[in-house]
């Protein structure tokens, strides 16, 4: 039977983390064609998630954060923690407020069966009213890719929901601490295609996930300057010299030099951006 490794974060959204689990633990083939050890960790909540996951879910291996985590370090804990514990055959990423349809195991595991070779699988999500795209893969040039019943290779992935091989965590490692919040997702995707591994997104949606595509405060006109400079320079935020890492670890140092000065200059000038 395959083993997959779950890991997950989460902060202070105890409903939406409950009914992640919940959708989880109803997957089809669960006990037959595979199983989960779940590896959460509770970045210090004081909403009683980690109680409550607790209570529900008691086989969840739930790991203590220090309140300054954020998505990519507690993605880091969580992996770190899964590798260091048992050997899984494949570590799957979530995100808290994916709700993955019954199927989405299964049809990560066939997809990955079906690239015929060590590949990430990357699943993509839609609006729950609309059937929209939300989140999943990209083009080199950042195009969406709509699933439409086959496999298809994409360039630029988001870690809502992740399958990766033992075989290719070996080879690439885990996602980088480096990256406090964003960015470790696009960063680990195109870290394991330099090491010559492809990306294919699943065949169809795996589950549901709404978009969070509010202005970000940093590049806000309605947000006083103090404020978006304030908000620029936290980890939920565009973080200048993280970003420039990413960039210039990717794309090179004249595209990351670029961009680190337009930066500032969006944040000190937003109107000159379309919103």
């Amino acid at each position: 039977m395959v083993t997959i490794a779950v890991i997950l974060t989460c902060f202070n959204r105890k409903a939406k983390t409950l009914q992640c689990l919940d959708h989880l633990y109803k997957q089809s083939g669960i006990g037959t064609q595979f199983k989960f050890d779940v590896y959460l960790v509770d970045d210090g909540s004081t909403d009683g998630t980690g109680e409550a996951v607790k209570k529900s879910f008691r086989e969840v291996n739930i790991i203590q954060g220090n309140g300054n985590l954020y998505w990519n370090g507690g993605m880091h804990l969580a992996w770190k923690t899964a590798v260091a514990t048992k050997h899984h055959d494949f570590y799957l990423w979530i995100n808290d407020d994916t709700f993955i349809f019954p199927n989405a195991t299964q049809e990560v595991l066939e997809c990955y069966a079906a690239a015929g070779q060590e590949a990430i699988i990357c699943g993509s999500t839609c609006t729950e009213k609309t059937r929209e795209f939300s989140y999943g893969g990209r083009t080199k040039q950042d195009k969406i890719i709509l699933p439409n019943g086959q496999l298809q290779e994409c360039h630029i992935m988001n870690g809502n929901f992740v399958l990766i091989s033992d075989e290719i965590t070996k080879s690439v490692g885990i996602i980088d601490p480096i990256f406090p919040h964003a960015m470790g997702d696009h960063d680990y995707g195109l870290r394991a295609i330099k090491k010559g591994f492809k990306i294919f997104i699943t065949r169809d949606y795996i589950g549901y996930c709404e978009l969070h595509d509010k202005i970000a405060n940093w590049c806000n006109p309605a947000v006083p300057l103090k404020k978006r400079i304030k908000a620029l320079y936290s980890p939920l935020g565009n973080h200048p010299n993280q970003f420039f890492i990413y960039e210039n670890r990717h794309y090179g140092f004249f595209r990351a030099a670029f961009h680190y000065l337009t930066i500032h200059l969006r944040v000190l000038i937003p109107g000159l951006w379309k919103q």
